[in-house]
């Protein structure tokens, strides 16, 4: 409750200025980058609602893991009074970010079924798909923002560092732009990115209205299980000295 007080207070439009970047983004992505791109949407009408469908299916999924990845980056530092308190769950500060942030995907997502089923391109049953993703989207964001958070308490460059390779990681996904239109040697190297097969995946959904292949997916199961491990042991093991430096 004091997440979404101190979130929203005195604010007129409320919950609408959670949603309204990303739509700016959308907006702003379709009109600069549809025509641009349109062509390069294989097995599609090269129409700016084909690129609409594909360009949101990345943005959206994008911002909840934004979002959760910069809130989980200084969660330890903005509540260290609570950490503090030794009868306070701990656990309950990634549990917060992650429903703070679902509630304002749920919008931004519910806004975008609706423009689905107004233009009669809805995925059917593949859309069950998403939540499988959604999950282990999460999971990926709670390990390494659990991870990073606890480590910018120790080093404050940290919360910094991590605005500005969000950037760049944003830029290295196949969001607004197709991995078809990118050239072999830029696709090589890209093909790391551990959150390129999962937007791949939301894309299959929404645009194809196909289930996506779940063994692209393995590598980020494993890293996802890493970071979730790794995350929570680093925590656990410094957690007396996080609450010295706090």
């Amino acid at each position: 409750m004091r997440e979404f007080h101190g979130k929203y207070r005195e604010s007129l439009f409320g919950a609408f200025w959670s949603v309204a970047n990303p739509l700016t983004m959308i907006v702003i992505y379709t009109v600069i980058f549809g025509n641009l791109m349109g062509n390069t949407l294989s097995g599609h009408d090269k129409t700016l609602y084909a690129f609409s469908i594909y360009l949101c299916a990345g943005v959206i999924t994008w911002n909840l893991f934004s979002e959760m990845l910069a809130r989980l980056n200084n969660v330890f530092l903005e509540n260290g009074n609570l950490i503090k308190k030794s009868n306070f769950p701990r656990i309950c500060l990634p549990v917060i970010v992650t429903i703070s942030a679902l509630i304002n995907f749920a919008i931004l997502m519910t806004l975008y079924v609706i423009f689905l089923i107004v233009i009669g391109h809805w995925p059917g049953w593949a859309f069950l798909a998403i939540f499988p993703l959604l999950a282990l989207q999460i999971l990926f964001a709670i390990g390494l923002g659990v991870f990073l958070g606890t480590l910018n308490v120790f080093f404050r460059d940290v919360g910094q560092f991590t605005g500005v390779i969000l950037q760049f990681w944003f830029w290295l996904t196949p969001i607004v732009y197709t991995w078809s239109s990118l050239p072999e040697k830029a696709r090589a190297i890209l093909q790391y990115n551990p959150m390129k097969p999962l937007m791949q995946a939301y894309q299959q959904i929404f645009l194809d209205q196909q289930f996506p292949a779940i063994q692209s997916l393995l590598p980020l199961v494993v890293v996802t299980g890493a970071f979730l491990l790794l995350g929570a042991y680093f925590f656990l093991s410094r957690v007396g000295e996080l609450v010295d430096e706090l």
